[in-house]
């Protein structure tokens, strides 16, 4: 007589057991998934044999608010933190230091000018950089990530870079002209889309398991982000050669774009005196907490700010929020003016807009003016307006 299958005992296991192989197999391939390439890990290795010889590594991350950490239940959840824990629970014997350079609804362009002021300045060893979702809105997502990237690999320590590319809850990003880049440079590359894309579509997690809103990752995204940078790095760990066998860092290849913004900054208050100010006072905003240190702030339309500056390009950081805010107008030597509307429509709180007034400047000294408008919003009550900094790229 044929038993049924419960009552085979070996069939009974498999079936007891199936789903949670099935979730197993799952598991491996999201994992599979997320590696968009290896790239060239030569600078990895060597800092993977830094760690492992016992000396101090820093860990770095930029990127926007999802690198900050922005709804994860606490800061040690957030991605960047669990990925540099993986290094401190790999390397016990080694010092780990974590710097997290992760600013809210910012874009690479931003961060090409802040890196060596919020980053670069603490010697990172390793560099992870998650610009995919909010560079949607950058015209400039190539170049400025291109500038950001060349800007850290110039570093005297070589440190190494990887690259995260998240997603928006349609599964927009910018990887595919990020991951130009990062094939150009051979940088080790993972996706939060590819991985997990196919699986929302699929309906075999919901966007709510591993999203908190439209596109910030809660708890178990974040892991999920910091998983896939953290197999890359085991990976390599798995067959790095002894010390005397390690690869030679490859040698920095040509500019793949206009490379205007490789060595860009900002200055401040502190760092640059306008060369007039009629109307505009120094400030710190509150909403920044120091971020970018004194900037300057007018109320009354006509108020003029004057810079003697010098690069190839110029922009400016502002602040908008819904509020009494205005608008102003930026002007580069006799170029076309650029207007800027501090007011804002959403409720969730402000931002520093990136505003890019002129490039391709000629060698040499260029004049920055800025006027605070009398035209505001139709739903803006006053006309305050704040430079958060002036921003250059030489």
């Amino acid at each position: 007589m044929k038993l049924s299958p419960f009552k085979s005992p070996c069939l009974l296991a498999l079936v007891l057991f199936l789903p949670l192989l099935c979730a197993a197999q799952d598991e491996a391939a999201i994992l599979q998934r997320s590696l968009v390439d290896m790239g060239n890990t030569a600078r990895l290795q060597h800092i993977l044999a830094k760690a492992r010889r016992g000396e101090a590594v820093v860990v770095g991350v930029i990127g926007g608010s999802i690198t900050g950490g922005a709804r994860a239940s606490k800061p040690e959840l957030s991605w960047g933190n669990l990925a540099a824990k993986w290094w401190t629970d790999t390397f016990p014997q080694a010092k780990i230091t974590f710097v997290n350079a992760g600013i809210g609804a910012t874009c690479s362009d931003l961060g090409a000018h802040r890196v060596q002021a919020h980053l670069l300045d603490k010697h990172p060893d390793v560099v992870m950089v998650e610009y995919a979702v909010n560079d949607g809105i950058n015209p400039l997502a190539a170049e400025t990530l291109e500038g950001l990237v060349r800007r850290i690999l110039k570093e005297p320590n070589a440190p190494a870079v990887m690259l995260l590319f998240t997603m928006d809850n349609k599964g927009g990003n910018t990887q595919q002209a990020h991951a130009e880049i990062g094939k150009h440079y051979g940088l080790p590359m993972a996706s939060f889309r590819d991985a997990l894309w196919p699986e929302v579509e699929a309906k075999r997690i919901a966007w709510t398991d591993i999203e908190a809103d439209e596109v910030h990752p809660n708890d178990r995204g974040h892991a999920y982000c910091a998983q896939f940078m953290s197999d890359i790095c085991a990976k390599v760990l798995k067959d790095l050669p002894a010390d005397k066998d390690l690869p030679a860092i490859p040698a920095l290849p040509e500019a793949l774009t206009a490379n205007l913004f490789e060595n860009a900054g900002f200055l401040n208050a502190d760092t640059i005196t306008p060369v007039k100010n009629e109307g505009w006072e120094v400030f710190t905003d509150p909403a920044f907490g120091g971020f970018f240190g004194k900037g300057w702030k007018a109320v009354t339309p006509g108020s003029t700010l004057a810079f003697e500056v010098e690069g190839r390009a110029v922009s400016l950081l502002f602040y908008r929020i819904k509020g009494a805010m205005g608008m102003a107008q930026a002007q580069v030597d006799e170029q076309a003016p650029v207007k800027m509307d501090a007011w804002f429509s959403a409720d969730w709180g402000g931002y520093t807009p990136f505003q890019l007034v002129a490039r391709d400047l000629a060698p040499g000294k260029h004049t920055l003016r800025v006027t605070a408008l009398e035209e505001k919003n139709p739903e803006s009550t006053g006309n305050e307006f704040h430079i958060n900094a002036v921003l250059v790229a030489k």
